[in-house]
């Protein structure tokens, strides 16, 4: 979801592993010229879906911490070309506390349906979220690098040596 701190955990999970970050929410900004918000008012939810899936299958996924957007897991085959070559874990948080954290849907430009609330779109993507994850990371009250010291035990957890 938007707000877990996906960004946030990982940049520094990257960078304890060597590996390159990307934010594709800004990939995808700086690839199209303009604010995720700007396309979804141009384009509408399922354009902007369609267009966030072909930046994701442009990526080479190797080697790479990415943060991708929180509706990409409506799109199975940019999840699949995510997955191909490594681990999906998802960050979780209360919904209540997701929704102190989002007070600015509109400028994140969120894939959020007219009427929509946080808490209905959480409902929304949820089981989404844990059918692709190979791991699943609590994230609330925990501080960025705790958050990153759960990462490193599910990856270890995942791929023992």
């Amino acid at each position: 979801m938007p707000g877990v701190g996906k960004s946030t955990a990982g940049v520094l999970l990257a960078k304890r592993l060597g590996f390159a970050f990307i934010d594709t929410d800004i990939f995808i900004q700086v690839r199209e010229g303009r604010s995720l918000q700007a396309i979804i008012q141009a384009h509408g939810a399922v354009e902007f879906c369609r267009i966030e899936e072909g930046h994701i299958l442009s990526l080479a996924a190797e080697s790479h911490v990415i943060a991708p957007g929180g509706s990409v897991v409506y799109r199975p085959k940019a999840m699949a070309h995510l997955k191909a070559n490594g681990v999906a874990i998802y960050l979780d948080i209360a919904g209540e506390n997701l929704k102190r954290r989002l007070n600015d849907v509109d400028a994140r430009g969120v894939v959020i349906g007219p009427g929509q609330t946080i808490e209905s779109l959480y409902a929304e993507r949820r089981p989404l979220y844990l059918e692709y994850a190979d791991a699943t990371v609590s994230t609330d009250g925990l501080t960025p690098d705790q958050v990153v010291g759960r990462l490193l035990d599910a990856l270890a957890h995942l791929n023992p040596l």
